[in-house]
């Protein structure tokens, strides 16, 4: 007996040690590792003066990986021949640098990891690291700082590249174009500030771009830009704020291409408004054209008649951008046939002109044969405004009032197109909403240059509603949609009434943009609300 309790005892006793084991193993896996890894040797140092090889090795205390590393690492000067960096996909102990292209001499580098450096397991990053070498007898150590902003727009973009282009014998300033800068940062996830580090005593173009394809040159259809107009001088104290924009692409034509009856479709980049068109064949006396633009797409249709017998023509298209001659080959095809289109359907904004279009330009209308009366059958007096030749359309102007509805009648025969084609009858039917379904903006502006265009957008930037000013007094938004704005100030320096931009070949920066930091009082439906904007200067 004694022996089978003295058993029993001993399997009891392993029993609890095995369980006590068991639980101090399985609590919930010890303290998350919230350290980032740690470099234990680099090959060659960092800070190294004239390098002469062409690898570079970095071990760290635990095995790290690499994410986002293409979005992330910057490299100034920039290298023609992009270096092989690994780890590319797994997980290793060491970063290794693999140099293909050819050094400059005397010049410093960096290459700037940002965030891309994480520990394997936890993701835990070694923010910022830099590695630093010369290939001459010293670290050049000047800088380049300042903030970025954008020239329309209340935020800029992430991830913006700042760069510096050396002034010597070689420089033009189509450089930007053609090669890439002598040191280059980026504003990675920052938003707002750069420092450009490790740079030489010297004169330099600073310049900014939203860089889409990353090869750090400027494309003008893609990249938004920033400059400052005057050289700087390295060193400087000086905090240098660069406004990011958009140019205005340069105008360029395609080639023409004959699609129907006497009608020729001509694509384009930039902005046809100054181009003109000019038939330098043969054609009879009684020859004419116009040039209208699609509502949706960069194309011009160039129409013409009487029908030409030529086998082609050559069209000069001149611009202050470029000038092309093209031969446009003709064939007999079959004309367009009049289509009338109308803006806007249904409901109509008590400021809101109600708008007539045509498939074919419109060589006029007849008002006797155009009628507008209200739901009590009562006729209501209306204005047209001029043709806008380039969207072909009329505009109507007519006073309207609370929920009413309209209606517009046009007969056989009220609008004539460039081929002498008329339409048929159409009906149109527009209703204006209640007016306490709107809210009232009295809007101050102080401190303000003259004129200025007065914007309400949205949050991002959206234009919802405008004014034009010339001199100090109240702004009445009216009837508008109930909802919350910021307000943005254009400088129109110009008085042309649009916002400019800038452009870098003339050395134009933009209109000078102010906007309000935070959104106005709420305007409410039948509220009247009134609000003021001061600008600082």
């Amino acid at each position: 007996m004694r022996s089978i309790f003295l058993n029993l005892a001993l399997a009891l006793s392993i029993g609890c040690i095995c369980i006590n084991c068991a639980n101090r193993g399985n609590p919930n896996g010890g303290e998350k590792d919230i350290d980032p890894p740690k470099i234990v040797n680099t090959s060659p140092k960092n800070y190294t003066t004239n390098f002469k090889g062409n690898t570079i090795k970095i071990t760290f205390n635990e095995y790290i990986k690499l994410k986002d590393l293409q979005k992330q690492l910057i490299i100034s000067p920039p290298m023609k021949t992009q270096p092989v960096i690994t780890p590319t996909g797994g997980a290793s102990k060491f970063v290794s640098i693999k140099i293909l292209d050819t050094l400059q001499p005397n010049t410093t580098y960096a290459f700037n990891f940002g965030n891309s450096i994480q520990d394997n397991n936890e993701g835990n990053p070694y923010t910022f690291y830099k590695y630093i070498f010369s290939t001459g007898n010293y670290i050049d150590s000047l800088t380049v700082s300042g903030t970025i902003t954008d020239a329309l727009k209340r935020k800029p973009e992430t991830f913006v590249s700042v760069m510096l282009y050396e002034v010597d014998s070689t420089f033009t300033d189509s450089i930007i174009y053609k090669e890439t800068p002598k040191y280059i940062t980026n504003t990675l996830d920052s938003v707002t500030s750069y420092t450009i580090e490790n740079v030489k005593e010297g004169k330099y173009l600073l310049l900014a771009l939203k860089d889409k394809n990353g090869d750090n040159k400027f494309q003008q259809k893609s990249d938004q830009i920033a400059f400052e107009k005057e050289f700087i001088t390295v060193p400087t104290d000086t905090t240098y704020n660069l406004k990011l924009f958009n140019e205005n692409i340069d105008f360029k034509p395609s080639r023409p291409l004959l699609v129907n009856g006497e009608k020729i479709i001509i694509g384009y980049e930039g902005d046809p408004e100054k181009a003109t068109f000019t038939v330098q064949s043969e054609v009879p006396e009684d020859f004419k054209f116009r040039i209208t633009k699609d509502a949706k797409k960069d194309t011009l249709y160039y129409w013409y008649a009487p029908k030409l017998t030529l086998d082609s023509i050559i069209l000069d298209v001149e611009h202050p951008d470029i000038t092309k001659s093209f031969t446009v080959r003709l064939r007999d095809k079959e004309r367009d046939s009049l289509v009338i289109s109308s803006l806007p359907n249904g409901p109509i904004g008590y400021e809101e002109d109600f708008k007539i279009s045509g498939s074919i330009p419109f060589t006029g209308y007849d008002a006797s044969k155009i009628k507008l009366i209200d739901q009590d059958s009562l006729p209501v007096p209306y204005t047209v405004k001029p043709l806008d030749s380039a969207t072909n359309t009329y505009a109507f102007a007519f006073d309207k009032a609370e929920e009413n509805r309209y209606q517009m009648e046009i007969l056989p025969g009220a609008f004539t197109d460039f081929f002498n084609n008329t339409n048929d009858t159409i009906t149109y039917t527009l209703n204006t909403p209640k007016k306490d379904s709107f809210g009232n903006l009295r809007l101050n502006v102080n401190n303000a240059t003259y004129p200025i265009i007065v914007q309400l957008t949205t949050e991002k930037g959206v234009v919802k509603y405008e004014k034009y000013a010339t001199a100090q007094a109240p702004l009445d938004f009216l009837d508008i949609a109930p909802g919350k704005y910021f307000i943005r100030v254009i400088f129109d320096a110009n008085g042309n009434k649009i916002y400019d931009t800038g452009h870098y070949r003339t050395k134009t920066l933009p209109e000078i943009v102010k906007h309000s930091e935070k959104q106005i009082d709420e305007v409410r439906a039948g509220w009247d609300t009134e609000t003021s904007f001061t600008l600082k200067d």
